[in-house]
């Protein structure tokens, strides 16, 4: 196992005086330790239901490009010349790689539970920090000019949601930008869609559930409101939806895959916790994967930003 994974620390961070960790009511510890599911790699005594392995990290890299294409871009929010960017639940850290080549001289942070792609050669202004949003960041109060957070929706406990916003907005600079990008979890969010794909989204709800993440699409439709209870002005929400299927051309197809491997990602815990064999639950992700074409179904998101105030 790498060396990187069992330090409590990252020797970036630097205990932050005037942090305060949101209050979620869910407290973990220090180091998240993995465990082996069938072939796929999770962290226990996390609430994230999402594998950290290889897998998911080609997944997960997947996604950033059809996110990108999507919304023509990495970000909507009007920054200008950040001098300092944070990228919350990092991921592999390709939309901060790029961001540190979009504004070189300017410092790039990207902060996760794990690095989960060790890069030989990161941009020169890129560094990344070990840490967990629901433990509160390791950063002092005002510290960026852009804080970023994108698909921690099977991450964050739904209750936890206000209070991480909330320290989002702590460490942004007075002036800055935080600017926040989730998918729906209803079902309202896979419409129009077949009885397969109702049937494994209510099971992966339900799972999430069990973890007390978001379950009724509450999240997405909250996030502007977040933002405002934060104390930020200027607040923008811009949902979109995304094709799943050949139906919607390239996004379309990339989507489906993206989603389809997703649900392959979960599929071993689905039937540990259900009772149910994983080739049963692997059948099901495969029909409503057909399903998508036949029936048009579109996946929902949003993005919601906005802007701390200059007196803060």
């Amino acid at each position: 196992m790498p060396w990187w994974f069992f330090r409590r620390r990252s020797r970036d961070i630097a205990p932050a005086a005037t942090s305060a960790p949101p209050s979620s009511g869910w407290r973990l510890g220090e180091v998240a330790l993995p465990r082996l599911q069938g072939s796929r790699r999770y962290l226990q005594e996390q609430p994230y239901l999402l594998p950290k392995d290889l897998g998911e990290v080609n997944r997960l890299d997947f996604q950033h490009y059809i996110l990108r294409a999507a919304l023509h871009g990495n970000y909507l929010a009007p920054i200008e010349q950040p001098r300092r960017i944070l990228d919350v639940g990092c991921g592999t850290g390709q939309w901060a790689f790029e961001l540190a080549h979009q504004f070189p001289h300017a410092e790039v942070v990207g902060l996760d539970l794990e690095q989960v792609k060790p890069s030989a050669s990161p941009p020169p202004n890129y560094r990344f920090v070990q840490g967990d949003i629901l433990q509160g960041l390791p950063f002092d109060n005002n510290s960026f000019d852009f804080v970023h957070q994108r698909l921690l929706i099977a991450a964050i406990p739904q209750p936890a949601w206000p209070g991480a916003v909330q320290e989002l907005a702590r460490v942004t600079a007075p002036g800055g930008w935080v600017e926040l990008v989730e998918t729906g979890t209803a079902l309202e969010d896979w419409l129009p869609s077949g009885p397969a794909t109702q049937e494994i989204y209510t099971l992966s709800a339900q799972l999430g559930a069990l973890r007390g993440l978001d379950a009724e699409g509450l999240v997405m439709r909250s996030l502007a409101r977040y933002l405002e209870e934060a104390g930020l002005v200027n607040t923008h929400y811009y949902p979109f939806a995304v094709p799943l299927g050949e139906w919607g051309g390239r996004i379309g197809s990339l989507m489906a895959l993206n989603v389809y491997e997703g649900w392959k990602g979960i599929s071993a815990p689905i039937a540990a916790r259900f009772g149910r064999s994983e080739q049963e639950i692997l059948q099901l992700i495969e029909q409503a994967y057909q399903e998508w074409t036949q029936f048009r179904t579109q996946l929902h998101f949003a993005v919601a930003y906005g802007q701390k105030p200059l007196s803060h």
